[in-house]
């Protein structure tokens, strides 16, 4: 979403500079905007020759918050975490770093091979390593010039 700023110098049917300002800095503010910013974990997508690979951020978690689905072709990862009062003497004057639930999903491709797929969670980082099929498998060969 992109907000476009009044400015139409001395016309008479500008709105007011203040009026502005007032927009302007409501939705710059960091409490709003924390509300409208999606909370889902960051994911990175890459390919390599013979598999793909999905990186999710999701730190503070545990393996077994993770529901990891596949249903035809969509992979859906998703988080039910459930919410413990221990706040052991804490008073947080802003904490962002909390998923209490979260949905993702992924359309795989036709290449990929729904029978390899595995995951693993380390240091924060769920990481999907989803197999290509043999027949998508690049092949990589030198052609002889004749």
């Amino acid at each position: 979403m992109s907000l476009i700023k009044f400015n139409n110098g001395n016309n008479s049917k500008s709105l007011s500079p203040g009026f502005n300002d007032i927009f302007e800095t409501m939705f710059n503010d960091s409490f709003l905007s924390d509300r409208m910013i999606s909370r889902v974990p960051a994911v990175n997508i890459c390919e390599t020759q013979d598999h793909y690979l999905i990186e999710m951020a999701a730190p503070g978690l545990n393996k077994e918050d993770f529901n990891i689905k596949l249903d035809k072709n969509l992979l859906t990862v998703s988080v039910e975490q459930k919410k413990e009062s221990n706040t052991q003497d804490r008073q947080y004057n802003k904490r962002e770093f909390c998923y209490s639930s979260f949905v993702r999903s992924f359309a795989l491709p036709d290449s990929a091979d729904d029978a390899q797929i595995e995951a693993s969670y380390t240091n924060g980082m769920l990481n999907i390593h989803v197999a290509k099929k043999d027949e998508a498998k690049q092949i990589v060969r030198q052609i002889e010039i004749k």
